[in-house]
């Protein structure tokens, strides 16, 4: 079951500024974004095959909008104010920055863990890829728990010393 306050509540903001890249026109993707609310709501248990809900989410939002686009130009041709939609490159060279500082990102952080010893990178990769317990860990590992949380430790620290030693002054 989704708890629907809490989903709402935890992406409303990140939702309109979302809806914002599309147009200016605030009440619109307020709207937009309580119809894309009230759909889910209605799909109920349908949603649970839903994989990313984030995702699917935004793309709901996205293509809400452009219904609302569609249905205003069938509309009302004369009076869409061409001013209240973004130009579509604007949107697109902030994607293409946004991407290339991501790819930056993970080229930096492959880089400080590349220098990490084997069981450094073992217990990075169990905890915060695969998403482990501290416990599954240590039979996975075969040491034991305090074993685990010291080298977990280490690993972030050296990690951290990594990052430091690479940031550009400022």
């Amino acid at each position: 079951m989704i708890d629907f306050a809490y989903l709402y509540d935890k992406h409303i903001d990140n939702l309109f500024a979302f809806g914002s890249r599309f147009t200016t026109d605030r009440e619109m993707v307020k709207d937009c974004i309580h119809d894309v609310f009230v759909k889910l709501f209605a799909k109920g248990e349908a949603l649970n095959a839903v994989e990313n809900l984030e995702s699917y989410l935004y793309i709901s939002l996205r293509n809400r909008i452009n219904d609302e686009f569609r249905r205003n130009l069938h509309l009302c041709d004369n009076e869409i104010n061409d001013l209240c939609m973004r130009p579509l490159v604007e949107a697109e060279e902030y994607h293409a920055e946004k991407m290339e500082r991501q790819m930056a990102l993970t080229s930096s952080i492959e880089r400080y863990f590349n220098k990490l010893s084997p069981r450094q990178r073992q217990i990075i990769n169990l905890y915060y890829l695969e998403q482990r317990k501290y416990d599954d860990i240590c039979q996975i590992m075969g040491i034991n728990y305090q074993s685990v949380r010291n080298l977990m430790h280490r690993s972030i620290s050296r990690l951290r010393k990594y990052a430091a030693q690479m940031q550009p002054a400022v």
